[in-house]
């Protein structure tokens, strides 16, 4: 999947009001140089930084936690069509368009909730995350904000249905955390291959290792490995002079010949 169709997945699945991939803010434009010189002191990085410009990571638009989580789930192995629908006819269950409050959802009947298109195991997710914000773990939008990041990853995955990589994007694109590295996210190994000419994709653990470099600015890099994912595409990606070493996974047959070409440009 390219960057940019990735970037508007996780948009959509968080329920923002424009999944196109965001525009650079001001803000940004004026840190871009002190982000520059912690990233481009790794060549690649800076190999990257060259041929995608500044980042567009754009301003993020604080949302009520509930509602958003709410999206999560309805996206969850759905398209972003059939999820739309489906979260039309919830709300509609409720007489409009806005969203209910936790009480509404937890107090729904389970016939209803399956008539609007979830399945069972959603509508266990949706009643636990009900739950779960009524008890106070899923914080308010004030609160959420003063959180730190790890605190906000422990209470939100607490949520059935809830992974670290759905709240890896929020922190990154709605409440622009600058230091976020989604080493599961395969866009983001995916682009670290292809950046750094491995011949499989970088283990979880060994991405999260070798990104302590680019800290305090990891949500940055993992922008640029989406965009090398791009770069790659349009031919377009800087060449790496020496691929580290690190642990990988090898890739399956039909992928890998693919890695071999990208290795020799």
């Amino acid at each position: 999947m390219p960057a940019s169709a990735h970037l508007k997945v996780a948009a959509a699945a968080l329920g923002a009001s424009d999944a196109s991939v965001p525009v650079i803010a001001p803000a940004a434009r004026v840190a871009h140089a002190a982000v520059r010189r912690v990233l481009a002191a790794d060549p690649v990085m800076a190999g990257l930084i060259e041929a995608a410009g500044p980042c567009r990571i754009g301003p993020g638009v604080l949302r009520n936690p509930f509602e958003s989580l709410m999206h999560a789930i309805a996206h969850q192995q759905l398209n972003g069509t059939a999820a739309t629908r489906i979260l039309g006819r919830f709300t509609a269950l409720f007489g409009g368009s806005d969203f209910p409050s936790p009480q509404q959802l937890l107090d729904a009947d389970t016939p209803q909730l399956r008539a609007a298109g979830f399945s069972f195991a959603k509508i266990a997710a949706l009643k636990d995350l009900a739950a779960k914000t009524l008890a106070g773990v899923v914080p308010a939008a004030a609160e959420l904000a003063l959180l730190p990041d790890l605190e906000i990853i422990e209470r939100l995955t607490a949520v059935r249905g809830i992974g670290r990589w759905t709240v890896e994007m929020m922190l990154i694109f709605q409440l622009q955390r600058p230091d976020v590295l989604p080493v599961d996210d395969f866009g983001v190994r995916n682009g670290f291959r292809l950046a750094y000419r491995l011949r499989g994709l970088p283990l979880p653990r060994a991405l999260a290792a070798y990104g302590e470099r680019w800290k305090p600015y990891r949500s940055i890099a993992a922008w640029y490995l989406w965009r090398a994912v791009d770069l790659s595409r349009a031919d377009r990606l800087p060449r790496c002079a020496r691929p580290p070493r690190i642990a990988v996974r090898v890739l399956a047959d039909k992928v890998a010949p693919a890695a071999r070409r990208a290795s020799k440009r």
